[in-house]
């Protein structure tokens, strides 16, 4: 039996019940293991007891995913914004980035993964995607159940020629938008695969370095099972891993 590519998934600084945890969402790597048919292993957030550059050789890629938690605003020159904040997780994650590239090693994003990457490769965001009247609701209202919450959904409109409308051969998709912040200014470097009707970049792909790169803001690790087109984002992580993208 061959072995399959090893996949780094990020992990978030959380407290369960009264102690600090490192912790991913099993829905992730759930989807990931099975529909990118990839090994996984978790990636701490505990940049004063390891570097992205001890664990980057190690991996096949890395999949930074979403969070409660946002982004610090220092990180892209601003100031001020609401938290919570996860800085472990910033300097991991936003390194990890860097040095996988370095690598030419594949970098995979959702939700705050997207908006990490963003920022790593010199991009900025906007805190206003659930608040500004120039945009639709990105997010549903305050007080919903958590469920209802990813039941909150958008078409996204795919760009001609990208690598997402490739791979769905459609012109557009219907997704969960479970989002207060996004892309204000987009890095240097990265191709826009997909917009939401008011214009905000929801996804996007690269190459550099020669490292294959593809985000999204929305969730296709949410009903994974019984969604075909999330499943297509988790294929082609595992095409990347295998060098295949």
């Amino acid at each position: 039996m061959t072995s399959r590519p090893v996949l780094g998934v990020i992990a978030c600084n959380r407290i369960v019940g009264t102690e600090p945890a490192q912790a991913v969402m099993e829905r992730y790597i759930r989807a990931a293991m099975t529909y990118a048919d990839v090994a996984a292993l978790i990636v701490p957030s505990l940049p004063d007891l390891m570097t992205a550059g001890e664990v980057a050789p190690r991996l096949d890629g890395i999949l930074l995913t979403g969070s409660p938690s946002n982004v610090a605003t220092t990180r892209y020159g601003d100031d001020g914004g609401e938290g919570p904040f996860d800085e472990g997780r910033d300097e991991i994650a936003l390194s990890m980035v860097d040095r996988m590239i370095d690598l030419q090693k594949p970098v995979f994003g959702i939700c705050r993964g997207f908006q990490e990457i963003n920022v790593a490769l010199g991009g900025t965001l906007r805190r206003d995607t659930s608040a500004s009247d120039e945009l639709i609701r990105h997010h549903a209202p305050d007080g919903v159940s958590f469920g209802a919450m990813f039941d909150h959904r958008h078409p996204v409109e795919l760009v001609e020629g990208g690598m997402l409308a490739e791979a769905y051969a459609k012109p557009a998709l219907d997704v969960n938008s479970v989002h207060y912040q996004g892309i204000g200014k987009l890095a240097d470097g990265l191709a826009i695969e997909a917009r939401a009707p008011d214009g905000l970049v929801e996804a996007y792909s690269a190459r550099p370095n020669g490292a294959p790169l593809l985000a999204v803001q929305w969730h296709p690790e949410w009903g994974t099972e019984s969604d075909p087109d999330s499943q297509t984002y988790f294929h082609l992580l595992g095409k990347a891993l295998r060098g295949e993208l």
